[in-house]
């Protein structure tokens, strides 16, 4: 058997050493130490030794198991300096291959388009940071202690603050209009300013509601800001994204932060009013709140409701890329899906 060992370490090298090429090297090496590679099957036949030759055999095998690992792996190194230095062939006829190129995600897409009519009205654009706490998200909004928003059945708090309040109480934001007050306590009215931005809530999901989705809120405030000018504002804003008149509708709707409040619905552009499972059936989609900020809310940021008034408009982002692209679900938005996204290349 010692002989054997002997015999195949000498085949072997020899083989090494005329090589040529990588393909051969990796054919060679797969013959010695694959799973029915010569040595490989000899290092089994260890059950054939006599039991005082089983070391030396061992010894023997293992020994030159290690040599001709080193001595392909010379090879290999020996043959990639060789083709580096000589260059690599190729056809120059062969067609070659297309740049697989990017694009804007549709929700930033239609993020930029709006930033830009807001910005053509005079709008400043604003960024607060995602993670929030209890006194900007809830308190300064006037929204009640008990409110059912503020439990973990709506807003994702962060651990270890279980047992804090206020400012100290800190979570993913639920929503965007916190920052409101973030920008009326360091800006000098009148303003008019906009903010988009990824909000997260504990609900679940459905064709219309995901966990973590996008908003975009406007506030203006003046010494005299009228309805309609609010109303006006959302109309030019939806013509402005889909480039046609929009059916919008306003109902009566309780937001603590505004006083009064409005439910603004949008057509369903999905099915144009049929209804469908985006809409639910019934051809309309809410998709912000509105109104003029509460008193509580000015006064949380710094202003004088009798002397300053406003309105806020709270949009549904990712439902207007929804209505604009004819998209029936919103979590094909939020997936990783490129068969989707590469539809907006």
């Amino acid at each position: 058997m010692l002989d054997k060992v002997k015999h195949l370490g000498d085949e072997a090298r020899a083989a090494i050493a005329q090589c040529r090429s990588l393909d051969a090297l990796r054919t060679l090496e797969t013959s010695l130490f694959g799973r029915k590679g010569s040595l490989t099957l000899l290092l089994k036949a260890i059950k054939d030794v006599a039991p005082q030759d089983k070391k030396a055999f061992g010894q023997g095998v293992n020994a030159l198991k290690e040599e001709l690992g080193a001595a392909l792996a010379q090879q290999k190194s020996a043959l990639l300096a060789l083709k580096a230095e000589q260059g690599v062939d190729f056809d120059v006829t062969l067609p070659g291959s297309s740049a697989c190129k990017g694009s804007q995600h549709p929700t930033l897409r239609m993020m930029n388009d709006l930033n830009e009519s807001f910005a053509s009205l005079g709008f400043e654009i604003y960024e607060g940071p995602e993670i929030s706490s209890e006194a900007y998200c809830f308190d300064s909004l006037n929204f009640p202690a008990d409110h059912p928003a503020r439990e973990s059945m709506d807003t994702f708090w962060l651990r270890g603050c279980e047992d804090k309040k206020g400012a100290e109480r800190l979570s993913l934001r639920p929503h965007l209009t916190g920052a409101s007050v973030r920008y009326m306590q360091t800006h000098k009215p009148p303003f008019r300013f906009v903010y988009p931005g990824r909000v997260a809530r504990n609900e679940s999901t459905d064709a219309g509601h995901e966990r973590a989705f996008f908003q975009y809120e406007a506030l203006i405030v003046d010494r005299q800001v009228p309805f309609s000018s609010g109303r006006l504002l959302v109309d030019t804003i939806l013509e402005t994204i889909f480039g046609r008149k929009v059916k919008t509708r306003m109902r009566a709707g309780f937001f603590p932060f505004v006083e009064p409040g409005f439910e603004i619905d949008m057509q369903c552009l999905v099915c144009d009013g049929k209804g469908c499972s985006v809409c639910k059936r019934v051809g309309w989609l809410e998709m912000m709140p509105g109104g003029p900020p509460h008193p509580n809310v000015f006064r949380a940021g710094g202003l004088d409701p009798a002397i300053w008034q406003g309105f806020y408009i709270n949009i549904g982002l990712d439902r207007l890329v929804m209505m604009r692209y004819g998209i029936d679900d919103i979590r094909l938005l939020h997936s990783t899906d490129l068969r989707f996204l590469r539809q907006f290349a």
